[in-house]
């Protein structure tokens, strides 16, 4: 288990244990515009879902395709103070779009994004690392349909991947307001894009830089200042 100030995340089920990128997600999206509801593509422990509630006072629905992710979700969303505003879908994209009613405030993914031509022979950890159980093209075109006239999708993607990401949104109208390239170190390659879309096209586009530690365990204040309401012993 992973426990955070508020809440403790269960993963002995889960493909993909709780990871930088879903912290890192879950403490940036943008919330400041109040969503009234929150919907989290591909919610895998439910880590992001949960740290957005805990960040907000919206309704979260998640979809998990992955049976025992699912379970796990679940068991984790009913053991956390906000069991009942957060709701789980044992769904892919594509069945959970066949029955959807609602638009969402904030919709927020960390995708699989391995592209490779590699698996791992293991079916639970491919569908939580490998692209192809989640392309892009089905995210963008499903957020476009998705996302409320005012809202936000806010993602996590590999640093090489965001043109392309960028290109499949302004084909469903959505475009980046917000934009922070990640790095582990000061030297290190940019490796992350976090990236926050809206239906509005805006040519000030708001974009920083976050770099995580200085040295091994030494976390930047920048870090420290994003991830402090979570992290246990930060």
């Amino acid at each position: 288990m992973f426990r955070f100030k508020q809440f403790t995340v269960q993963q002995d089920k889960t493909a993909m244990k709780v990871g930088t990128d879903g912290v890192l997600l879950g403490a940036w999206a943008p919330v400041a515009h109040n969503p009234y509801n929150v919907l989290d593509i591909g919610a895998g422990t439910g880590l992001v879902a949960l740290m957005v509630a805990q960040r907000s006072n919206a309704e979260i629905e998640a979809i998990e395709i992955d049976g025992n992710a699912y379970e796990q979700c679940v068991e984790n969303f009913e053991a956390s103070p906000w069991g009942d505003r957060l709701f789980c879908y044992h769904a892919s994209l594509d069945d959970y779009m066949e029955e959807w009613e609602e638009e969402f405030d904030l919709i927020v993914s960390n995708p699989p994004f391995y592209t490779e031509d590699y698996t791992s022979g293991k079916t639970e950890r491919d569908l939580a690392r490998f692209a192809t159980s989640l392309p892009f093209e089905d995210l963008a075109e499903a957020c476009g349909i998705l996302l409320s006239e005012n809202g936000v999708l806010a993602v996590i993607l590999p640093y090489k991947e965001e043109t392309r990401f960028r290109m499949l949104c302004r084909e469903e109208g959505l475009f980046p307001f917000k934009i922070t390239h990640v790095k582990g170190t000061p030297e290190t390659e940019i490796k992350r894009s976090l990236m926050a879309f809206s239906r509005h096209e805006t040519n000030d586009i708001a974009t920083d830089e976050l770099v995580i530690e200085t040295a091994r365990h030494q976390h930047t204040p920048e870090y420290i200042q994003l991830t402090r309401d979570f992290y246990l012993k930060m």
